[in-house]
């Protein structure tokens, strides 16, 4: 899901840009950009789809994690799912075969432009939708996508997609202009001088998987930043960490089963998988084939990392480590190994180590679950802290953390956890009694 707070500004600027006729130009690139290869006569509550392409498309559904933003129970894909916005609200839309409130009426050219070139029913989508990243869709996946949905069962759900959104960021044609300025909708094309395992990731993690779109940092226009490709980002109230080469804070000190396996189950045995994360794991990674996992794991293994480096551990105190030792050793060892398939280890942690602490210290907060999985079903979960720590207890526990058993990682600051507990509404430590 893009970052909203960063497109804001950017969808602003772009309400002028288009109006200026930056909007009718790409428009009209759109238009001559669509698909000439997807049907135009046979809308979706009407196409009879093939069993083999529709199953081959469910599996594309899986990669493309639709069902998380897509279903929020009033059935599954008919939409509702809340994004909220500094400058409004918006909602997902109903993708189910219904013809008057979901895309029923679509055909599949229809469902293309909308997919690879983020032109709906409604108008120019929103890139919450991730269609700068569907637009490397092969055109195979694409139809047994179509089909996949054309066996969905249909929900009368009418969905006010952006009725939350205020002027001008209700205007979609502002979207045109973002479109002109940072979207690139070609296909994905191989890299010959790579493995075929190693394109495969590729294709993945760049299309359907939209990986970057959590995981890279955006500018002020809520663009893509390509120079930190997959180095980290902060989006909607979680860090998602960095997931390339580097070492110290990214996949550098994995191998490649112990990837693999954290997108299949939730876990490499050390990390878990807890937030949106872990929604993700559920919803898509764990249908992931062992060659796709292990193909997802190889490409990313590759990327060019941030220069994030370990520092020198900082002076730790007895009080930290007896705090440690009182209030998570039960679940997570006196050394910091963790219970393996139940509880985190902390030692050698490196999604623990970045500068950014938002994640430790939200788990701390208002407590945290793992994914649910096939292979791993514990789902097991943390509980809140906030009621028996301060700000400067939970700050003091963190830095005992990220600064034992080998662990390297700059102090946490007293009033980030301040901002933060605020920010979630968490409640305030219990006062001892006098």
């Amino acid at each position: 899901m893009a970052n909203w707070k960063k497109i804001g500004t950017g969808v602003a600027v772009l309400a002028v840009i288009a109006a200026a006729g930056a909007g009718g130009w790409a428009w009209t690139k759109l238009n001559t950009s669509r698909s000439s290869v997807a049907d135009d006569s046979v809308a979706l509550a009407d196409f009879k789809a093939d069993p083999e392409a529709a199953a081959r498309g469910e599996y594309v559904m899986r990669l493309g994690d639709c069902a998380a933003c897509h279903t929020k129970g009033q059935g599954d894909f008919a939409g509702g799912y809340e994004i909220h916005t500094p400058f409004g609200m918006l909602v997902s839309s109903n993708i189910t075969p219904d013809r008057e409130t979901g895309i029923g009426a679509m055909t599949e050219r229809d469902f293309f432009d909308a997919m690879r070139h983020g032109r709906g029913s409604e108008g120019m989508l929103y890139p919450a939708m991730p269609y700068t990243d569907y637009a490397k869709l092969s055109d195979a996946d694409m139809h047994d996508l179509w089909a996949y949905m054309s066996t969905v069962v249909p929900v009368s759900n009418e969905i006010d997609e952006n009725g939350g959104m205020a002027f001008p960021y209700n205007i979609r044609l502002a979207m045109a202009g973002w479109n002109m300025l940072f979207f690139d909708n070609s296909g994905f094309s191989p890299d010959a001088s790579q493995s075929a395992e190693w394109n495969r990731g590729a294709y993945i993690v760049e299309g359907p998987g939209h990986c970057s779109a959590c995981h890279t940092p955006r500018n002020a226009l809520g663009a893509e930043i390509g120079a930190a490709h997959m180095q980290g980002a902060e989006v909607d109230g979680w860090h998602a960490p960095e997931i390339t080469s580097n070492p110290h804070v990214g996949l550098g000190g994995s191998s490649l089963e112990d990837v693999a396996r954290y997108l299949q189950t939730g876990s490499d045995g050390v990390a878990f998988a807890a937030g949106p994360m872990a929604e993700a794991v559920e919803d898509s990674t764990q249908y992931l084939s062992d060659e796709d996992a292990m193909a997802v794991a190889t490409y990313l293994m590759s990327l060019p990392g941030s220069e994030a480096r370990a520092s020198a551990p900082m002076a730790l105190n007895a009080s930290a480590a007896l705090a440690y030792e009182v209030n998570c050793s039960a679940c997570h060892g006196l050394e910091g190994e963790g219970i393996d398939g139940l509880a985190p280890g902390f030692a050698g942690n490196g999604a623990l180590l970045s500068d950014s602490t938002t994640n430790p210290v939200r788990a701390l907060l208002t407590g945290a679950r793992a994914a649910h999985t096939g292979v791993l079903p514990t789902g097991a979960g943390m509980p809140s802290f906030a009621w028996k720590m301060n700000d400067a207890q939970i700050a003091e526990v963190l830095d005992f953390i990220r600064n034992s058993w080998g662990n390297s990682a700059a102090p946490v600051k007293v009033e980030d956890v301040a901002s933060l507990r605020e920010a979630l509404g968490a409640r305030e430590k219990i006062a001892a009694p006098e």
